[in-house]
């Protein structure tokens, strides 16, 4: 099942040059789990809600690659210059199946809260 990286960054008014840096070597690092970009360095539109900051969006074929790509060593290699510069949160996320139907999931979710 897909899988995504989401991170939530909230970047200095000036980015220093290790940001770019990162930038410029992410991509080789996510090749390999077969990761790709959905969103990557738009300012969101809010339409609920305060929000500070943006949002990268990287999609994976599986929650493995998306472990895999994150503990990589070409990874790991790059993280801190992102990490060192700017506050962030990231977390994985796995995606619905196809044909995902949102009302079973509040009955199960009723279900646990109603036992």
């Amino acid at each position: 099942m897909t899988a995504y990286a989401l991170a939530h960054l909230q970047p200095p008014a000036t980015l220093p040059e290790e940001v770019f840096t990162y930038m410029e070597r992410i991509q080789a690092t996510l090749e390999p789990f077969g990761g790709r970009f959905l969103v990557h360095g738009s300012l969101p539109e809010v339409v609920e809600g305060p929000l500070d900051g943006m949002y990268v969006l990287i999609e994976f074929p599986g929650m493995e690659n998306a472990k895999g790509w994150y503990e990589s060593d070409g990874y790991q290699a790059i993280l801190p210059m992102r990490t060192d510069n700017m506050k962030g949160t990231a977390v994985f996320l796995e995606g619905v199946p196809e044909g995902y139907d949102p009302a079973a999931t509040a009955a199960a979710f009723r279900a646990l809260q109603n036992p």
